[in-house]
């Protein structure tokens, strides 16, 4: 059975991350779920993913009982991750046998680690991790794990601090309840998974039923509530997002992740004054993101159409100021995120006065350099081909505008992602027939964008 197979748990960075050594960008999920998790799986273990990240690197009793509980560990370090370079730290002074270290073949570990019997894997031109380099670490560590399960704890010390302190024997786990923490791990894996298909699926109740069973947050693991919350943001639920932030600890109510993505959920439910407030606390206490200042810009930008559609005309170009300079700076922040630079040009094409057209013209390019540059590193997805053609329509290129059009419109994942870039591009073309310059092909592209939407809403 599952539950009574050896758990291992894999330290490594979440998400896209940028590669110090080449600017190039690597895609950890990718990996994790590509090579990882399967070679977990055929070494005949339980594959258990620390969250930390996710929830903002919470410390947290269970965060030390996974790092002591689990029999064998994969600690990923390449980009030299903080969190997992930590949890390594931990786990190397209690558990000195069964953790294998892995890092990009071109990435050095530093010293101290670096005698380590530690295995490289290769990432592909551009850092994109294709199946012939997972097929390949997939295999080796699946050797690797199955020779740590053949020693049995009998192997080769791979911990420097048990290596150096003869007679040192490591803390006593014993206050641990080893049965019930183990039953708790591979539940929360489960969860996860029954989480992603209903993501996919479009499950609504099924989400229902998984909240309803975790009962009081309090003991649940924070990585699943971070699922849960993100699950509800992908099925477009803002209320549920908004009624589940309510019930969280407060620990997990003060991470940066939970309290972003409670302002995003804000603004989408019409909350816009409590967004912000929400929004510009985050940026006071932890200091400005590009993904804060962008909701920011969002606000500012959903406030300048509501005042715009009453005619209160001084009112909304306030608004519109602040949302341009919101999205600017946030580019500003870090300017690998095309989200706020494009739309801080976008709203600059539909202010349409010389100086706002003017700073578009010289904003445009380094939007575009930044894209094309992150997407040489990078497995595209659907905002990044809707990146591309509003940057197409920007620039009134449209046989590039409709060549990206049909790249979106095969990416979309959610219906509000169409919808967004629909609005976004209608925005666009009314106020270019306000100036006189009217693009009846840009009226096409609209069309199919909100076409798709209505589509994926039903599939």
């Amino acid at each position: 059975m599952a539950a009574e197979r050896p758990l291992c748990l894999v330290m490594m960075p979440f998400g896209i991350k940028k590669d110090a050594a080449t600017s190039a960008e690597i895609n950890f999920d990718f990996i994790y779920h590509q090579a990882i998790r399967p070679a977990i799986n055929a070494a005949d273990m339980e594959p258990v993913r620390a969250d930390e990240e996710r929830v903002g690197w919470l410390i947290h009793r269970q965060t030390f009982e996974r790092l002591l509980l689990c029999d064998y560990a994969i600690a990923d370090l390449t980009t030299g991750n903080p969190n997992v370079y930590y949890e390594l730290g931990v786990r190397h002074a209690t558990r000195p046998r069964t953790t294998l270290a892995v890092f990009a073949e071109y990435q050095n570990p530093p010293f101290d680690v670096n005698l380590l019997r530690a295995l490289s894997y290769r990432l592909g031109e551009g850092n994109r991790f294709g199946p012939r380099e997972a097929a390949e670490l997939t295999s080796n560590l699946i050797r690797r794990l199955r020779e740590l399960r053949e020693l049995a704890g009998n192997g080769p010390v791979d911990s420097p601090l048990f290596q150096l302190m003869t007679g040192y024997k490591g803390p006593d786990t014993a206050f641990l309840n080893t049965h019930v923490s183990r039953e708790r791990e591979v539940h929360s894996a489960r969860l996860k998974g029954d989480l992603a298909r209903a993501r996919e699926l479009g499950d609504a109740h099924a989400v229902e039923r998984i909240e309803s069973a975790l009962g009081e947050f309090y003991a649940v693991d924070p990585g699943l509530v971070v699922d849960l919350f993100l699950t509800w943001r992908a099925l477009s639920e803002w209320d549920r997002m908004i009624s589940l932030y309510e019930r969280l600890p407060p620990a997990l109510k003060r991470s940066m992740t939970i309290r972003v993505q409670f302002g995003f959920a804000l603004n989408r439910a019409n909350r816009t004054n409590e967004a912000l407030k929400v929004l510009e606390m985050v940026v006071q206490e932890q200091g400005p993101s590009s993904e804060t200042l962008g909701l920011i810009g969002r606000i500012y930008k959903d406030r300048w159409l509501e005042a715009s559609s009453q005619a209160q005309i001084r009112t909304a170009l306030i608004y519109l100021d602040k949302a341009i300079a919101s999205y600017i700076s946030g580019f500003e922040v870090d300017p690998r995120d095309a989200y706020p630079g494009i739309n801080a040009v976008t709203l600059l094409d539909i202010k349409g006065d010389e100086e706002s057209l003017q700073k578009k013209r010289d904003l445009l390019p380094v939007v575009k350099f930044a894209v094309e540059r992150r997407l040489k590193h990078t497995r595209l997805i659907y905002w990044d081909y809707a990146t591309l053609l509003e940057l197409a329509v920007l620039q009134e290129n449209e046989d590039d505008a409709f060549q990206y059009l049909s790249d979106a419109l095969a990416g979309v994942r959610e219906p509000w992602e169409a919808e967004t870039t629909a609005n976004n591009l209608r925005l666009i073309f009314e106020s270019r027939e306000e100036r006189n310059a009217s693009q009846p092909w840009l009226g096409i592209i609209i069309r199919q964008l909100e076409e798709r939407s209505k589509t994926a809403a039903m599939a």
